[in-house]
């Protein structure tokens, strides 16, 4: 099934439009026809099955049906990542979403390479988030992640509601726990040199959680943390 992303405002029943990177991913993509039955979005919980009406060369008209509720898949799991340097965070924050992630937070951990300015935090939150959203489109997902940027990881921890916390530790050997009432999970990670001891401090109320004997990479290690909560819990 074809499925594209359009505003909340727009996904009622009837006729709709949508131009931009949706219609080329209909039109060049996916080479899309009048008549094609596709899936629409809005990325916060909502789906309506449509069919396509007519393509032009800047916009794809399509005819809804009525727009329907999607549940969310519990746990609600949030990663805490750090920024990370060039194309591994686009990869990292992909990847995430893949593997279903509901929330992402990027933070400027004291060890990160890369930095994000507030001249430049607007651009990239956009990029990350049009990265958020075709990741989701590619592998299924009816909600796009929330990706968000905290100026520090204090600020990320700050509003955190209730539920399991896990830091992902190399030289710890525990194990994936859940637990029966884990309806809500934040993974905290490292940058590539580690936590410092300021952070670990910052971490303390977070329960372990190693990845097996090898050093993962930064970008690695969150997604694989969140891929095995997924498959522990079949959601």
């Amino acid at each position: 099934m074809i499925r594209v992303f359009v505003d909340p405002a727009l996904l009622i029943a009837g006729e709709l439009v949508v131009h931009g990177d949706e219609h080329h991913y209909l039109a060049h993509v996916r080479r899309a026809r009048p008549g094609d039955p596709v899936e629409l979005v809005d990325g916060a919980g909502r789906r309506a099955a449509a069919t396509i009406a007519r393509l032009s060369a800047g916009e794809t008209a399509l005819i809804a049906g009525p727009p329907e509720p999607i549940a969310p898949a519990p746990p609600r799991v949030r990663a805490l990542v750090p920024l990370i340097k060039g194309d591994r965070m686009d990869t990292c924050l992909e990847k995430l979403v893949e593997v279903g992630v509901d929330a992402v937070v990027v933070w400027p951990a004291a060890r990160s390479v890369a930095r994000l300015d507030d001249a430049r935090r607007d651009a990239r939150l956009a990029r990350y988030r049009s990265i958020a959203q075709a990741a989701a489109r590619q592998s299924g997902r009816a909600h796009v992640p929330e990706v968000a940027a905290a100026p520090s990881l204090a600020a990320a921890l700050a509003d955190l509601p209730a539920g399991l916390r896990l830091v992902l530790d190399p030289a710890s050997d525990a194990g994936l726990a859940l637990g029966a009432g884990a309806e809500d999970v934040t993974i905290a990670s490292g940058p590539e040199g580690g936590l410092t001891a300021a952070e670990r401090d910052q971490l303390a109320a977070f329960a372990p959680l190693g990845l097996g004997p090898r050093v993962l990479r930064a970008d690695t290690a969150p997604v694989i943390a969140v891929a095995l909560i997924r498959a522990a819990t079949r959601s």
